[in-house]
């Protein structure tokens, strides 16, 4: 069951009281054994019309309750309509129960907000439980580009969010180190020092790395070793340019990473799998073959769509089949080196191994026929106590105006990250990021993401907690004793009159405040965080709209100069928008200005 120890919280309280006259009536009835209250939900009702609250209660406990979800409906809802928090009750359909809540509750919603402040929406549902976030790991190659920059936002937005909902978070970055794709880099790079020694290289052969971004890792190789590299043969260089490209590169990453304010708890070397003592690889498959999950058998060739990895042959295989993956997987190579699939396996036992038992990956979207194999390997090698999300990340579209953005020189065959951010701010980047949903294709158009306008959302988002602070510094003629500082601002202003907070449009506001909690929570649950994009458009949409009702009715404007203590009420409306648009903003890792010039 959800943690219930922020009652104060208003989706919170009400969902405590249903779940305490839930609980009552099962004892009465004799059937409160085995009642699974944790199913039990308050959430806003789709028609606002029906109310300010739904639950679900009836429908779910009609089984065990042996009576229709219409009769159980119509006994809970006696028994909340002498709640003191609750208006009226009405049961509709088949059994879904509506709420209204008395004008009170939401003054004192209020009241949380400004006398929580910045831990308003802070849950305890994560208990303390790790989890290992892996998010980004773009091979170690090239520079980032836009695609991995969703996923670096992402991921990262991820990690604030589950920390922000009680979770014990470690963000971890997996360093592709081994492999061929890092002898290629090694190859091109040597091609460059090659180029830096004064020797023409002339067009970069196909199948090497063509971007400028290696002409530096040449230059560092000249001044370090000379003319010695071309005088050894390819097995004495390799090594030793492999490690100075991928320790460059690695550094431009996290430069890149940085310029989003982007920074790993963990960087975790593939490499260091195989080497340092103990074979990791070659121990989980021996682990594996004793449970009887590595066998050496043959492949039956594929049916329909090729199998990228198939080989004729007899060779290791994981029994990936009998933890729900189609085929079973080769563990290794023709040429006796480990497969990427058993390097993969070996890093999750170790993630495993470490504590987490709550995993989430974040991959792209040309990663996505790789999740079955890798959740039947968890199964495996955590015996089923481990739980893997994987989140695809789907392409980014750069546009501008409209219109696709021709490719970088720099990085050979597209824009690269650091370019975007440096044109239009890491804001935006971030924002946009998380503004649809990870698995939607995202259209990032650079010339709209800096209008000042509607239409951008960051833009909007921020400027509402930019409005809210211009109010401050005009209160301040009405109510002079206004202060400044936001936390001693917000105690001052939680003694006002708020129960004068009584229009519609106000009310609204109260309401999406009051709902921040609960979107953190489902946010968190879901591994969603552009829910708190999602959620924070709205609750700026709604400020913009009433700022802009005042225009035209002056008795709806916030300061309202023969009147103080009505000034007070809605300046401590808007202490509790800005604090909650800084909280989400907090949580996206994007900005919350005082001005926008």
């Amino acid at each position: 069951m959800a943690d219930q120890a922020s009652p104060q919280h208003l989706f919170a309280n009400v969902l405590a009281r249903v779940h305490m006259v839930c609980g009552g009536l099962a004892a009465e009835g004799g059937w409160s054994a085995g009642i699974d209250l944790s199913r039990v939900v308050v959430e806003p009702p789709r028609d606002p019309a029906h109310g300010d609250m739904a639950t679900n209660a009836a429908m779910v406990l009609a089984k065990e309750a042996r009576t229709k979800p219409r009769d159980l409906a119509e006994q809970i809802a006696v028994r909340l309509r002498a709640d003191d928090l609750i208006a009226s009750v009405d049961v509709a359909g088949p059994g879904f129960i509506n709420l209204t809540l008395k004008a009170s509750a939401w003054s004192d919603a209020l009241r949380t907000v400004l006398g929580e402040g910045s831990s308003y929406g802070r849950s305890a549902i994560g208990a303390g439980e790790k989890v290992n976030v892996e998010y980004v790991s773009a091979n170690p190659t090239g520079p980032m580009h836009v695609g991995h920059g969703r996923g670096a936002v992402f991921g990262d937005a991820l990690v604030n969010l589950l920390i922000f909902a009680g979770y014990d978070v470690t963000g971890e970055y997996y360093v592709n180190d081994a492999g061929a794709q890092v002898d290629v880099l090694a190859r091109s790079a040597y091609l460059r020092y090659r180029e830096a020694l004064g020797e023409s290289v002339g067009e970069i052969p196909e199948g090497l790395y063509p971007g400028d971004y290696l002409k530096p890792v040449g230059l560092a190789l000249a001044a370090a070793y000379g003319d010695t590299l071309l005088k050894v043969p390819e097995a004495e260089w390799l090594p030793i340019v492999r490690a100075k490209a991928i320790a460059m590169m690695m550094d431009e990453i996290k430069g890149d990473l940085a310029a989003l304010n982007i920074r790993h708890d963990v960087f975790f070397s593939e490499r260091s799998l195989i080497e340092g003592g103990t074979d990791q690889v070659a121990a989980t498959i021996e682990f594996l073959r004793g449970k009887g999950d590595v066998y050496e058998g043959r492949l039956p060739p594929p049916k329909g769509a090729p199998v990228e990895d198939y080989e004729d042959r007899e060779q290791t295989l994981f029994r990936a089949t009998a933890y729900g993956d189609d085929v079973d997987r080769p563990l290794k190579k023709s040429d006796g080196g480990y497969t990427y699939f058993a390097s993969d396996i070996a890093y999750h036992k170790n993630k495993f191994d470490r504590g987490f038992h709550n995993l989430v990956d974040v991959w792209g979207a040309d990663h996505g026929g790789y999740i079955k194999r890798v959740e039947a390997a968890i199964k495996a090698v955590t015996s089923g106590e481990a739980t893997l999300d994987v989140k695809v990340v789907q392409l980014v579209r750069l546009l501008r105006s409209g219109e696709p953005v021709k490719m970088s020189k720099r990085s050979g065959d597209f824009v690269t990250l650091r370019e975007v951010v440096d044109e239009v701010g890491k804001d935006a980047v971030r924002f946009m990021m998380l503004y649809r949903k990870n698995d939607a294709v995202l259209d990032f158009d650079l010339a709209k993401v800096i209008e000042q306008s509607r239409e951008n959302p960051v833009f909007y988002v921020q400027y509402g907690h930019a409005r809210g602070h211009s109010v401050f510094r005009n209160a301040r003629a009405v109510v002079p004793d206004l202060p400044q500082e936001d936390g001693a601002r917000a105690a001052y202003l939680a003694e006002a009159e708020l129960d004068r907070l009584s229009d519609p449009a106000e009310l609204d506001l109260l309401r999406r405040l009051a709902l921040y909690p609960r979107t953190i929570e489902a946010a968190a649950a879901a591994h969603e965080p552009h829910r708190i994009a999602f959620y924070l458009y709205d609750l700026a949409s709604e400020f913009h709209a009433l700022w802009n009702r005042g225009h035209d009715l002056p008795y709806l404007r916030f300061i309202i100069n023969n009147d103080a203590g009505m000034t007070k009420a809605r300046l401590a409306l808007v202490q509790g928008v800005v604090s909650v648009l800084a909280s989400g903003l907090a949580v996206l890792g994007v900005h919350a200005p005082d001005e926008m010039r």
